[in-house]
């Protein structure tokens, strides 16, 4: 077994609710540092409620833990330069810096081979027109940092452009016929393994549904899985990640990637004798990786805002897994929960 016995998370949302409860089932522990409401800390042997600029607080989580993870990319620089001095933090700085910055994340793919949609540079309002005139109509302006769901972009259309507000990327308009996304583990022992590649269907920006199987040809599906695993081993990257694709005429192309458990790979709790969670904990932890094969078609729907009210209704279906969070007000465009359907 592992010398591992207390996993810190970083952050306390759904995600590292989740990863502590699959941390539960192999043993560990989990300790949660987050500076607002943790629903994790339902679940998680200890929490630290305190600001990421909080030195002390820092130093005695890290003194508390064997090895830090976290289920969220933003994490200020300078709370992880002290952590990473004091214990290991997996997955590493590396994977955190490509995928913090959209720019830099593009230009990495690029980098090692992978097909991206165009894209430019946004430092500033000033430089937009110039963008445009590179990349073309329609496109979408997204921030560099700190956008998800939707938040921090920009469609551009025919009509004036507006400015994010922030350094941004402009990226080009791409025609596809699909989203999917591959769930990926790697080990620290440099094993790779994949769960199926799901598809996804996203609204306002956010994911609603994740289907599996995703019902497209063998060769994507396996180009899929290849790409995410050049990917993760380009990184020297432990632990789970999330990569969305675009299907195109013209091959797959790479959306973004998440260093981190993802939304869309939430069915495999219901399809897998492992889930992502657990895929997670063991690879941080220095563990063999699980066997994440598929074992039932699932169909993963979030529940966002008032979808809350239909959870006496979901209860009552059959092969239906409901998975609450633990949030307190459903507010719009929240995520509240998910359900895993297993449809065959």
């Amino acid at each position: 077994m592992s010398e591992i016995r207390t996993l810190g998370i970083l952050g306390g949302g759904q995600l590292g609710r989740m990863i502590s409860v699959a941390a539960s089932r192999l043993g560990l522990r989990c300790h949660i540092y987050e500076p607002g409401a943790a629903p994790a800390g339902d679940v998680a042997w200890r929490v630290t409620t305190a600001p990421y600029e909080d030195e002390a607080a820092l130093r005695a989580f890290a003194a508390s833990v064997d090895v830090i993870t976290y289920e969220f990319e933003n994490v200020p620089t300078s709370a992880l330069d002290l952590l990473e001095s004091l214990a290991p933090i997996r997955p590493n700085r590396r994977a955190l810096a490509v995928s913090q910055d959209r720019l830099t994340e593009k230009a990495f793919l690029n980098q090692i081979g992978l097909a991206t949609a165009p894209f430019a540079d946004v430092p500033d309002a000033g430089a937009l027109d110039a963008a445009i005139a590179e990349i073309g109509r329609p496109s979408i302006l997204k921030t560099r940092r700190m956008g998800y769901d939707g938040k921090g972009q920009v469609r551009i259309g025919d009509g004036p452009a507006d400015w994010t507000g922030a350094p941004s990327v402009l990226e080009g308009f791409i025609d596809f016929s699909a989203e999917i996304s591959v769930i990926v583990a790697r080990g620290a022992d440099g094993q790779v393994a994949a769960f199926d590649p799901g598809l996804n269907v996203h609204r306002d920006g956010i994911l609603r549904t994740t289907t599996v199987p995703c019902g497209l040809a063998g060769a994507v599906t396996t180009d899929a899985v290849l790409i995410a695993a050049r990917i993760v081993t380009a990184l020297d990257y432990v632990g789970v990640m999330g990569v969305e694709l675009f299907v195109t005429p013209q091959g797959l192309i790479v959306n973004e990637i998440a260093p981190r458990v993802h939304n869309s790979g939430h069915w495999t709790q219901a399809g897998c004798a492992v889930d992502q969670f657990e895929q997670h904990v063991r690879a941080v932890a220095g563990l063999p990786l699980g066997d994440g094969r598929r074992h039932a078609d699932v169909v993963m729907e979030n529940l966002i805002g008032a979808d809350m009210d239909r959870v006496p209704e979901l209860l009552a279906q059959p092969r239906t897994q409901v998975h609450l969070y633990g949030k307190g007000a459903a507010r719009p465009g929240r995520k509240m929960g998910h359900v895993n359907r297993i449809t065959g």
